[in-house]
């Protein structure tokens, strides 16, 4: 009786636990749009979250530059025991008949001192460029954060569009299939009855054989491009989104010319901002190596207590006070030809910076005509692939019905339907090519 309970008792359990497996992988599922997958890899990704604490950590460090224009203050003491006093010489003056120079022993065994010093920069050329550069250092962080921005942006619609044209595929595919599938057991229903021949059987048989790979290459592109998405929104949940976005094109979008495209480039894109602001830093580093050349003059001032006493009586002490204030200056005059050295890598460094600007323009000149051509080629081969697959599904009803009234063979059907699937495939990567083409005009342009 004890066992029977037991065993209804884990029957219960399982039944629980087999009934909880729907829900729990339900709460894995996530639909998302386009622009909410977008909005979460800008906020969660975490290649944008390194950058964002690159901006951070830019300013961070002008804030330590600043710092070299403010007043340096500080408290510093000491204290010493003397087991032998301080020796002094030359108690017996400045006599040439004497060998001997006397000495005496002054001062306490225990000497003590505490002093508060203020040094404040007044002229300084080197720091001032020094936070100039760390500016354009911080500018640089920023643009390196919107350069990642757009090619993250751009990957998450590449990866979201190539979904859903997976899906689309992988519908298509099963279509076919259950065509084929239908074109099968009617092939072998009248070769059962002696209306058909066996090699229409076979040929029905493999052609269902050879699309099933096809379900199974595409079922694991979809779970590649799953994983992809989740890479870049920052998603470590592993969550199955089902997306709620459409293939679909728009008839009002035109595809602008050569020179907006280019002009609109060099105006808002990040990574040629980036170059051209490679030469301000390299003019920059030209100045600050010059002016160290320069003085660098500072007001300091330093007030100081000291002792001395014996056997620790610091009680009994006298504690004179110091003060004093004044300007201090230091003039380089020879370190070994350094700052000319600077100055002539620095001339090296912005003349490699002009190069590399020039050379990315040429560059951007042949990517815009390049993804320019794409989008002509891919909207031209839209519109026929449209015409060639309304033309093969209305052949295949027509192929169809003909069959159906015994008119047509078994072999021009299934050419037909060969010919349908396929218009339709061809017609989705042509979709999928002229949206990638602008996905990639868009990360040219940097919009």
């Amino acid at each position: 009786m004890k066992s029977k309970f037991l065993n209804q008792w884990k029957r219960a359990l399982l039944t629980f636990a087999l009934a909880g497996v729907p829900l729990f992988l339900a709460a894995q599922k996530q639909t998302i749009s386009l622009q909410e997958a977008i909005e979460q890899a800008k906020a969660h990704n975490r290649e944008l979250r390194v950058d964002s604490l690159g901006i951070n950590k830019s300013r961070q460090q002008t804030a330590i530059t600043r710092g070299l224009l403010l007043p340096n203050i500080s408290l510093s003491g000491q204290y010493q025991h003397y087991f032998q006093r301080p020796v002094f010489f030359g108690l017996n003056g400045n006599s040439a008949s004497s060998e001997r120079i006397d000495y005496a022993r002054f001062g306490g065994e225990d000497v003590a001192g505490a002093q508060v010093s203020l040094v404040q920069p007044i002229y300084n050329s080197g720091t001032r460029h020094e936070i100039a550069r760390r500016k354009l250092f911080e500018k640089q962080s920023q643009l390196n954060y919107r350069d990642k921005e757009v090619n993250v942006i751009a990957s998450v619609k590449q990866s979201y569009v190539r979904q859903l044209v997976l899906n689309e595929r992988l519908k298509l595919q099963q279509e076919s299939i259950l065509r084929n599938k239908k074109a099968l057991a009617d092939s072998r229903y009248l070769l059962a009855q002696g209306k058909a021949l066996r090699v229409d059987t076979l040929r029905a048989y493999t052609l269902v054989k050879n699309l099933e790979p096809d379900v199974l290459r595409l079922t694991y592109a979809l779970q590649v491009s799953q994983q992809e998405l989740r890479y870049l929104l920052g998603d470590t949940q592993q969550t199955e989104y089902v997306l709620s976005d459409s293939l679909r094109l728009s008839p009002a979008d035109s595809i602008p010319s050569e020179t907006g495209a280019y002009r609109l480039s060099v105006e808002q894109r990040p990574d040629l901002q980036l170059l051209n602001l490679n030469k301000e830093i390299a003019d920059k580093e030209i100045m600050l190596s010059k002016s160290a050349r320069l003085p660098v003059v500072s007001f300091i001032s330093q007030y100081q207590l000291q002792t001395q006493t014996n056997q620790f009586r610091f009680g009994n002490a006298g504690y004179p006070p110091v003060f004093f204030a004044g300007i201090q200056f230091a003039i380089p005059i020879f370190n070994g030809n350094q700052n000319v050295n600077r100055v002539a890598l620095g001339k090296i460094e912005r003349q490699q910076a002009d190069i590399v600007y020039t050379n990315a323009q040429e560059q951007l000149k042949t990517q815009i005509k390049q993804v320019l051509a794409s989008l002509f080629e891919t909207s031209e081969r839209i519109k026929t692939q449209q015409n060639v697959s309304q033309t093969a599904e209305l052949s295949y009803s027509i192929t169809k019905y003909r069959y159906e009234k015994g008119v047509a063979t078994r072999l021009e059907l299934m050419d037909s339907e060969f010919a349908l699937t396929t218009a339709k495939a061809n017609y989705l990567e042509s979709v999928f090519d002229y949206l990638s083409a602008k996905i990639e005009l868009d990360r040219i342009t940097g919009d």
